[in-house]
Formats: C-alpha cells, structure tokens, sequence
C-alpha cells in the first residue's frame, strides 16, 4: 500500500515538471510575439482612431472573424470593414487595446487582452475584454479570430 502512494507522489511531482518546464518555455518563446502582436494592435488602434475600417479589416486574415457580442459570425475582410467601419461612424472614435497574455503555438497565437472605447470627447464608452486568435501568414501576424464582451452589464 505504501509503494502505491509513493508511487503516486512520484508521478504527480513528474507531472508537476513537465507542466512548469512546458510554462516556462512557453513563457520565454513568447515575448517575440508578444512584440509583434503588440506592433499590430498599435496599426488596429492608429487606424480606428484615423477612422480606417480598410485599414483595420487588413489585419485581418482572409479568413478572419469576428464573433461580435449579441450578434452573428462576422466573415471576411470585406464584411470585417464594413462592421468595422460602422462601429466608428457610431461614434466610437478611439479604443485601447492592453495585452494580458500570448501563448504561441506553432502558426498561430492567441491573446488575452482588456479593451476600452472612448468617443470623440475622450468620454469613456465601454470597457471590456477580448480572445484573438492570431494566424502567422506570409505579412506577419494577421487577426484570425476575434472574439470580446463588455465589462458593464446587460441592459434588461
């Protein structure tokens, strides 16, 4: 019986290795993309705050989505402009974008982050958070997938 709990406390600290080693070099391979995540979420802000659903839509990938709170899949670049392009004719004229975390896996990455929208005025709108799935293509890393809900709650 005792041979069985040792050899259960074995197992368990080999495991508990194996998962620190594969955190730690997750952890170090990833400040590269971090970098270059963070380069592009300065493009996505300087473009929302030029007013430039184009130039936001292309740092998208062409198969890009967005999975928008309350609202269907939205697919592609061109559909991607236009939903984009909408948001800031709505009066949402600048947004914040801070990365939390980015794990990289292969060709793709994903992130963590908050978000914050302000209008014209400065007034802060919205804040809240996000998932993007990034897809690393022959121009960098592109948005694949991009998926956020809001921090205040439901009007009801």
């Amino acid at each position: 019986m005792k041979f069985k709990h040792l050899a259960y406390l074995v197992c368990v600290i080999i495991l508990f290795f194996l998962i620190s080693t594969d955190v730690s070099i997750a952890q170090r391979s990833n400040s590269k993309i971090r970098q270059e995540v963070a380069a592009a979420n300065q493009k996505f802000m300087a473009a929302f705050a030029r007013g430039d659903g184009a130039g936001i839509a292309a740092l998208y990938s062409e198969s890009g989505q967005l999975l928008q709170p309350n609202g269907e899949v939205i697919s592609g670049r061109e559909a991607i402009q236009k939903y984009w392009q909408g948001t800031i004719d709505s009066g949402i004229k600048q947004m914040k974008l801070e990365t939390v975390e980015v794990l990289e896996m292969d060709k793709m990455a994903s992130e963590v982050g908050k978000y914050t929208v302000f209008n014209d005025k400065g007034k802060i709108l919205d804040t809240g958070k996000y998932i993007v799935l990034w897809k690393k293509g022959k121009g960098g890393w592109m948005l694949d997938r991009d998926i956020w809900n809001s921090n205040l709650p439901t009007q009801g």
